[in-house]
């Protein structure tokens, strides 16, 4: 794991791309969640680089940021018309 955050780390002040090791640990997933989002969507935005899947740093910041998810308590108060 550790391995994985100084490529991280390196990644980040030499190149803004980041495989999707790097990038699930950027972000706090697992491989796979990011894998399986690239098929079914709504995940970040990648690209391909010839075979090679990678991840643009400002891409996952700000698929990180998205819209607000409204709180359980508030769709309770609203009835979940948020």
């Amino acid at each position: 794991m550790d391995d994985e955050n100084e490529r991280a780390a390196r990644a980040k002040k030499g190149s803004p791309f980041l495989n999707t090791a790097q990038a699930a640990f950027y972000v706090g997933l697992s491989q796979r969640t990011l894998e399986k989002m690239r098929l079914k969507g709504g995940g970040p935005q990648f690209r391909k680089h010839g075979r090679f899947v990678r991840y643009h740093i400002d891409d996952l910041d700000t698929w990180s940021k998205g819209l607000p998810q409204a709180s359980e308590s508030a769709k309770d108060r609203d009835g979940g018309r948020s």
